[in-house]
């Protein structure tokens, strides 16, 4: 299966549909996963080093048979990172686990603390080699403007909380002036039941043979939006993807827009945020 790629404002391609490794175990269940997302034909890979996983992902990719530039493989760093002599380390630390030369993306996952410092570390990993494309992670509008207008470089992505029931426009709107692709984690909405039954979406479903799971990541697709959902079921990984040989009508976009509640479960402008993150875990423990 040929998957669509997006050229990102830096000039590297991404393809348009990876998958997601968020709260898969390191127990082995990680490097099955993306062995089998790799032997499906995905060829994008999302990690972070707070998913405790970057060593069973990077040997999946290794070990997978499939040439290095092949795989577009992202992680993201921490918060205890952050700042420029701590990030340059964090990134050292996540390209030895990972067992790579290099990381396609590399993202701020928590847009707290010293981010500008953290930032001017990627940017000097970026001229190094090391990280082809460097982006940002669940930064609201307000978060956006609070940090951005610091960097000497735009970010290529902000991966946020989107799906039909929170469609980000406002911050979509902020993002295309300067062409910033937007990463959707929680594609699925965590496989909220209601969304999954909107009489809408089942319509839809019905017009075309599909799935719901299939309609609302068609309509990202179509949105623009870059997605991974995530599955340690090989059935459910393979069905997932099945969604390059349909297209959503003009009305069926105008149905699932109409869909948008606003708000998402995660809102990472409420008070409290930064400090319940940073006191969650600690990602050197058993470094």
């Amino acid at each position: 299966m040929n998957i669509e790629t997006a050229r990102l404002n830096d000039g590297v391609d991404i393809p348009v549909y990876g998958f997601g490794t968020y709260q898969i175990p390191a127990d082995g269940s990680a490097y099955r996963a993306v062995r089998e997302a790799l032997d499906l034909g995905i060829r994008h890979i999302d990690t972070a080093v707070a998913y405790f996983n970057e060593q069973e992902v990077g040997r999946a990719v290794r070990e997978s048979g499939i040439p290095r530039e092949e795989i577009f493989v992202t992680s993201k760093l921490w918060l205890q990172d952050y700042g420029r002599e701590a990030a340059r380390k964090g990134i050292e630390t996540s390209l030895r686990k990972l067992g790579l030369d290099y990381v396609d993306l590399y993202l701020i996952h928590q847009p707290y603390g010293d981010v500008p410092g953290a930032w001017q570390a990627m940017e000097e990993a970026k001229a190094d080699g090391k990280i082809r494309s460097i982006g940002v992670s669940n930064m609201t509008p307000a978060i956006w403007s609070a940090f951005v207008p610091q960097f000497d470089t735009m970010p290529s992505v902000n991966q946020v909380e989107f799906n039909p029931y929170f469609q980000q426009r406002e911050l979509r709107a902020i993002m295309a002036k300067e062409n910033v692709r937007l990463e959707s984690w929680g594609p699925l909405a965590q496989g909220n039941k209601d969304l999954f039954s909107e009489p809408a979406i089942q319509r839809i479903a019905e017009a075309h043979g599909k799935n719901a799971a299939q309609v609302i990541l068609r309509f990202e697709c179509q949105e623009g939006a870059i997605i991974f959902p995530k599955s340690t079921n090989p059935e459910r990984i393979k069905s997932n993807m099945d969604i390059f040989d349909f297209a959503l009508t003009d009305e069926e976009m105008d149905a699932m827009r109409a869909l948008d509640k606003g708000k998402g479960s995660h809102d990472p402008d409420a008070p409290g945020v930064a400090e319940f993150l940073i006191s969650a875990f600690d990602v050197h423990a058993n470094d």
